[in-house]
């Protein structure tokens, strides 16, 4: 299993556990310390992965870190640790005092759903105070578990992560800022746009009006930003939905007839088919079209509208498939023709969606 399918399935076990995980070492057993695990990491093996770890803090002596991530003895990766319903907001200083005095590059806050991700990008050796990177596992995004996965065992480089790190951090920032803006204009921003459409003074009165129009123009540039990546898709689609038929078409025609042979067995499996049908969808409307080495059912005798597939030919692999939402075949198999019974939900389920 690779890093992106561990990380996804800590996330479905989170929705799974979630109401039991009731104090924070219940939620290191059952998230954290699998995420520690998935980052390749030995947790069982505390010259690796080092639980309470004592970080002494001036006077304050017997302070402990949840977790270090050591590399050589020396620790490369802190991790404070709070129960998954915890606010984050409010342990972040906890952390910092721990980094501000180990040797470690890096810092981990986590309750287990959302993890945050620090280092020393605005003055050498003390924490930053926001981090340069956060994943929540409710939200997961491609991006950045490709980031996250700079921080596995394997691939660990400390000039790496630091590189992509200051980008990250003022990346995240410039977007709740720009989000902030979009939501609620302030007066330079408004400004900004607006003196660049407007030849007169840009008084308070002027501003005012202008606030509402910026806004709305922002709103309508979106939509139709998104309108027009949603209508190239959709065109895209069609066109490989056109292409796709095509080429049944084509090869449907270009099929010799000779090796096209409709059984009786494939004959009586339509007509069960047809009867199960029956009940949401007049009989005419339910076709066939036989293959050299497959059977079809559809609706309105159209490509696009396949209700399923019957392999009836071998004596000893009769199956019954369905197409799923990736366009690949489920394949169900059955010993007899009755047997296609047993999937008539299947089979409604599959028609229901043409009607």
């Amino acid at each position: 299993m690779d890093f992106k399918d561990q990380i996804f399935q800590i996330a479905d076990r989170f929705e799974k556990v979630k109401e039991n995980l009731l104090t924070e070492e219940a939620t290191k057993n059952a998230l954290i310390m699998p995420f520690i695990s998935a980052l390749g990491y030995d947790i069982f093996n505390p010259t690796e992965v080092l639980p309470e770890m004592t970080c002494d803090i001036g006077t304050k002596k017997g302070e402990k870190i949840d977790y270090a991530i050591l590399k050589n003895g020396e620790p490369i990766i802190l991790i404070e640790c709070k129960q998954w319903q915890q606010n984050l907001n409010l342990h972040d200083n906890q952390l910092l005092r721990y980094f501000n005095v180990s040797k470690a590059k890096f810092g981990i806050l986590t309750n287990g759903v959302t993890y945050r991700f620090y280092t020393d990008i605005s003055k050498p050796n003390v924490m930053d105070e926001k981090p340069f990177l956060e994943i929540y596992l409710r939200n997961l995004k491609e991006s950045q578990i490709e980031e996250v996965k700079k921080f596995h065992k394997s691939y660990f480089d400390i000039e790496t992560i630091l590189s992509t790190a200051s980008e990250l951090k003022y990346l995240n920032e410039l977007k709740a800022i720009f989000a902030k803006e979009l939501a609620e204009p302030s007066q330079d921003f408004v400004k900004y746009f607006g003196k660049q459409v407007y030849e007169g003074l840009f008084s308070q009165r002027v501003s005012e009006q202008f606030t509402p129009l910026l806004k709305r123009a922002i709103q309508s540039y979106i939509s139709d930003q998104i309108s027009s990546r949603l209508n190239v898709a959709l065109a895209q689609q069609a066109e490989e939905d056109e292409k796709a038929d095509e080429k049944n078409d084509n090869e449907a025609v270009e099929e010799p007839k000779s090796k096209v042979e409709t059984t009786t067995e494939e004959m009586e499996g339509y007509y069960i088919v047809k009867s199960i049908l029956r009940k949401i969808i007049p009989s005419e409307r339910i076709t066939y079209r036989d293959a050299a080495t497959y059977f079809s059912v559809f609706i309105d005798d159209n490509n696009r509208k396949l209700v399923c597939r019957l392999y009836l030919n071998s004596p000893t692999n009769k199956r019954i498939t369905f197409i799923d939402e990736n366009k690949k075949e489920i394949h169900n198999k059955i010993e007899a023709i009755d047997e296609i019974y047993n999937y008539s939900e299947q089979i409604i389920n599959s028609a229901q969606k043409y009607l």
